[in-house]
């Protein structure tokens, strides 16, 4: 298993774990609270997909895909709201933003990394 594969699944169960308290550590149970848990779902899925050596580069592409999502979404929906008063979706909306970023950078850090070594090889 990939060090990347690793963090795939590192950052799929901390959106999980983010979805679960959006949900039931606020006391709204709002169904939207889950969304973060599911692109937590989707990722652990790529993850464990990206562990098969046959499909690393696809799950991986397909991990940092659904990160990139994971950054935009909650950006704009955060920024279409004009004025934004703090609460738990928005801390939720934001700690979903950020870790999906650095999961990004590590993704693209990764791809350029592996390129490198090849082109070396």
């Amino acid at each position: 298993m990939t060090t990347m594969t690793k963090i795939a699944l590192g950052y799929g169960f901390a959106l999980i774990a983010l979805g679960l308290w959006g949900y039931f550590g606020t006391g709204t149970q709002s169904p939207t609270a889950l969304i973060p848990a599911a692109f937590g779902v989707v990722a652990v899925i790529l993850g464990l997909l990206a562990a098969k050596p046959g499909l690393t580069k696809h799950a991986m592409h397909g991990a940092a895909v659904l990160g990139l999502l994971g950054v935009i979404l909650p950006i704009g929906r955060l920024l279409s709201k004009g004025t934004v008063t703090w609460s738990p979706a928005v801390a939720s909306q934001a700690i979903l933003a950020v870790l999906s970023l650095v999961f990004v950078a590590l993704c693209v850090k990764s791809f350029i990394d592996v390129r490198r070594s090849r082109a070396a090889a």
